[in-house]
Formats: C-alpha cells, sequence, structure tokens
C-alpha cells in the first residue's frame, strides 16, 4: 500500500461491524496527528439475547411437505444496525458543516455494508476507502499502517 495523504482536518472513521473511531487530522498532511473525536461501540449480546425465534416452517404449494425456513443470524442483523446508524451520524457531520471530506477503513464485508447507506452528500465526502480490519489497533498504530510508504 502506498503512503495515504490525510489532509488537515480531514477525519479517519476505522470501524468494523460493532466498534467505530472517529478519528480527526489536527496536523497537517506531511506529519498528521490523528487524535479520537468519537468512539462507538455496539454492546456485544448474546444470540439469545439478540433474538428467540426458532427457524419458522413453511408449507409447500405443491405438495404436502413442510420445509424449515433459514435462522435469523442476529448477529448480522445487530452489525447492519450499528453501522445504518454510523452512517446516519457521519451523514450529519457533513451535511452540518462539521467535516468536508473522510476517509473509511473497514473490513471488506464492513465497506459493503455502509456503501449501500452512503447519502449522496456522504458519498461526495468520502475521499478514500481502505479495506482493512484496523478498529483493534491503538491509534498510533493505525496512523503507521496508514500512512507508511
Amino acid at each position: 500500500m502506498s503512503a495515504l495523504s490525510i489532509q488537515p482536518g480531514e477525519w479517519v472513521v476505522v470501524c468494523d461491524g460493532a466498534k467505530a473511531l472517529v478519528l480527526e487530522n489536527v496536523g497537517d498532511a506531511k506529519f498528521p496527528n490523528l487524535k479520537t473525536r468519537d468512539v462507538y461501540e455496539q454492546k456485544s449480546l448474546a444470540t439469545h439475547e439478540l433474538g428467540t425465534d426458532k427457524p419458522g416452517r413453511s408449507f409447500s404449494s405443491f405438495s404436502h411437505g413442510r420445509s424449515s425456513v433459514e435462522q435469523t443470524d442476529w448477529h448480522d442483523q445487530a452489525e447492519q444496525a450499528f453501522l445504518t446508524e454510523l452512517v446516519h451520524k457521519l451523514d450529519a457531520a457533513v451535511t452540518s458543516h462539521k467535516v468536508k471530506s473522510l476517509i473509511v477503513v473497514a473490513p471488506p464485508r464492513a465497506l459493503g455494508m455502509i456503501r449501500t447507506h452512503y447519502s449522496h452528500a456522504l458519498r461526495a465526502a468520502v475521499r478514500a476507502e481502505l479495506d482493512k480490519d484496523l478498529v483493534k489497533m491503538p491509534v498510533h498504530e493505525i496512523e503507521k499502517h496508514l500512512t507508511a510508504a
């Protein structure tokens, strides 16, 4: 990966399906200094706390048999809800002019989930997307990963 130029005042959003760090470059483009603006975390719940429904059954319209319906993936739904809420917060920051541009860093699966919820304003503000899972690293390590040549 080539070095990424992070502009002064630009936000770097590092997230996965359960945690998001919103970092702001308080340095300059040559020597970025990322400071934490916000941290969002999804409360980690056990599957039985997320949902209790057993898989349903459906009747076949062409025979007398019944078949089961696929089990709901409650963790997937919780991740989707968390990332959708994050996108709404980022969109609000862009439309209220708190930030002009941002860089989104997330694993490919999370990137795919959030891209579908970008508004036109947010899509225009996203200057770069990186498919990396860096959310569990300390901020100074994230900074090194993003700016290393």
